[in-house]
């Protein structure tokens, strides 16, 4: 490219240029990772791991099985 041209060209360029930079079409390494970490503190903060869910389904079938057994002695002693 010679000089000319880029003479021609330099107020597009200029101006494509100062597009990317206000829209933040181009991010920086440590931009992506804030992004990535709050990311991640939302994830943990909504969804709970398969471990800590298995955990809960065992508390709640194991409640689901004591409220049947209280069930069955109040239904049992009155007849």
């Amino acid at each position: 490219m010679d000089k000319d041209t880029f003479i021609k060209y330099a107020p597009w360029i200029v101006v494509i240029f100062a597009f990317f930079v206000t829209y933040n079409i181009f991010v920086t390494p440590q931009q992506l990772e804030r992004t990535h970490r709050e990311i991640l503190n939302e994830i943990n903060d909504k969804y709970v791991t398969r471990n800590e869910n298995a955990q809960i389904q065992a508390q709640l079938n194991t409640m689901a099985a004591q409220i049947n057994k209280i069930y069955d002695k109040m239904f049992s002693t009155n007849k």
